[in-house]
């Protein structure tokens, strides 16, 4: 499984980074609900793990976030003891269970698992902005219901936007998602794939839904 974990506290970030590495698992780490946050909306991760009590945005936040956005990924969140009311708001705000602190690895571990075997059964997460619809399962993307056909960089692309749609997506969020990179020299390789894109969208369209916002990047219509 690939997956976040955004905790702020270093001892147990640390090891649960870690423990979930030595036990085969691809595992990021983000310190604070900012930098969680734009790692959860750019990456597709199987699961994340989430502390409640976070610097910089706290964690319920984040969550609500993801959900508003579109965000499926399964969400483990971090709970201290008889903290009964953080355990209820993280579930009504889109959490699919709760870890309560301290813990055993071994057991968020199952419950990691427990929660992609659900995930693996769930209906298509279908996104939307405006005239678009894009299916996170089956791949497939519509404008007013015409299906268009994409690669899969293009595809990429698209979902960040669409995650994003109405605010900007800058060049280097685009290269991170695509290439986990922020080398200044792919920006020519991402305004290539955004015309051919853009070309794909908008072919018997007079208007475009991805405008260009000059020195700073690109955003989706949202309507």
């Amino acid at each position: 499984m690939e997956l976040l974990v955004i905790e702020d506290d270093p001892q147990i970030g640390k090891s649960l980074r870690q423990g979930l590495c030595e036990a085969g698992h691809g595992c990021s780490w983000a310190k604070d609900g900012l930098r969680g946050l734009e790692l959860a909306a750019a990456q597709q991760y199987d699961a994340i793990v989430l502390d409640l009590m976070l610097p910089g945005r706290p964690g319920l936040e984040v969550l609500q976030e993801l959900r508003d956005r579109g965000v499926r990924t399964p969400v483990i969140v971090l709970t201290a003891m008889g903290a009964v009311e953080d355990r209820v708001s993280g579930l009504q705000a889109g959490a699919d269970d709760y870890v309560v602190k301290p813990f055993a690895l071994v057991e968020l571990m199952a419950r990691l698992e427990a929660v992609c075997r659900r995930t693996a059964s769930r209906p298509s997460a279908v996104m939307q902005a405006g005239p678009l619809a894009l299916d996170l399962t089956t791949r497939r993307v519509t404008r007013d219901g015409r299906e268009i056909e994409l690669t899969p960089t293009e595809f990429s692309l698209l979902e960040l936007l669409m995650r994003y749609a109405g605010h900007i997506v800058t060049r280097r969020m685009l290269c991170e998602h695509l290439w986990e990179s922020n080398w200044e020299g792919a920006t020519n390789v991402i305004e290539v794939h955004i015309n051919r894109l853009r070309g794909k969208l908008d072919k018997g369209y007079d208007k475009s839904v991805i405008q260009t916002v000059r020195g700073r990047g690109y955003a989706l219509r949202a309507s």
